[in-house]
């Protein structure tokens, strides 16, 4: 089995909607594909109906956190979208959107560069506005070469010149609420030190003793000795590791399936939630 357990689709940053999201997933030879748009779940609908055979659609969700003032990103798996007190949280982040977006922009208009709320919104369209859009703005005017060019001090990355913060999750009450809604949790790309800086290691043994299931290891962020050192980390905290792509379409330079995760714990991160199921294709 070949099993995607993080990517993005046009519900937050991703360019594909989720039912190109989910048809693409199968062309590339993925068996299981998570949807793990940023703070929503605005894309489960359109994903669970057009599933096709052969694969299976995991819900989730990339919950935006913070720890000591350190940006971090939660994956939450197969919990009950409906569930009122997560809900609340992903819409108190998802509402912090468009004020930060917006406070991005007239920094970056102070710095000389003639960016507009008003582009920046249309590239967003009914996605959750995030800085992948802002760094798209940039990539049109000429600004950077890439969106991943854009994630710099010198720009958007966490501290940057024109970097805002948003409201965001305390991390242990992020497991926290997550447990409540029957899911799982997964630390997304706990030492990818290009996106600015980490939580320590110390950090991690303690939200694995809150109740942090795994980390993500095989990520395109994390070079052979990082994710040497996180097995390591997993191994010793008795976490689960997984592997996936962060697919966002044609905004990074990463591919469906370019990291997957063992089918034995993607069976037990199934096995541990009690919130939704995954979505078997039927043809849609």
């Amino acid at each position: 089995m070949r099993i995607d357990l993080h990517t993005h689709s046009t519900a937050s940053d991703g360019t594909d909607t989720p039912a190109e999201l989910v048809r693409n997933a199968a062309a590339a030879g993925l068996d299981v594909v998570a949807l793990t748009d940023h703070d929503t779940v605005a894309g489960y609908a359109e994903a669970a109906a057009a599933v096709p055979p052969g694969l299976t659609l995991v819900t989730g969700a990339e919950l935006s956190c913070r720890l000591d003032g350190v940006g971090l990103h939660m994956l939450a798996y197969l919990f009950d979208p409906d569930e009122p007190d997560l809900a609340r949280e992903r819409e108190l982040v998802r509402d912090d959107r468009v004020p930060r977006a917006q406070g991005m922009v007239a920094k970056l208009r102070e710095l000389g560069v003639p960016v507009t709320w008003e582009r920046v919104a249309e590239i967003a369209g009914e996605g959750a506005v995030g800085r992948p859009h802002v760094a798209t703005a940039l990539v049109e005017l000429g600004v950077v070469d890439s969106v991943s060019d854009a994630f710099t001090p010198d720009w958007l990355a966490n501290g940057g010149r024109a970097y805002v913060e948003k409201h965001e999750l305390d991390p242990f009450d992020a497991i926290r609420l997550v447990k409540a809604a029957g899911g799982v949790t997964v630390f997304a790309h706990p030492m990818a030190v290009k996106r600015g800086e980490c939580v320590p290691e110390s950090a991690v043994a303690e939200l694995a003793s809150a109740g942090l299931d795994g980390i993500e290891v095989d990520h395109m962020d994390h070079d052979p000795a990082t994710r040497a050192r996180l097995r390591g980390l997993a191994a010793d905290l008795g976490l689960l590791t997984t592997g996936s792509s962060d697919f966002h379409g044609s905004r990074k330079a990463c591919r469906l399936g370019e990291n997957t995760t063992d089918p034995e714990i993607y069976g037990e991160i199934v096995r541990r939630a009690t919130g939704a199921f995954p979505v078997p294709g039927a043809g849609g």
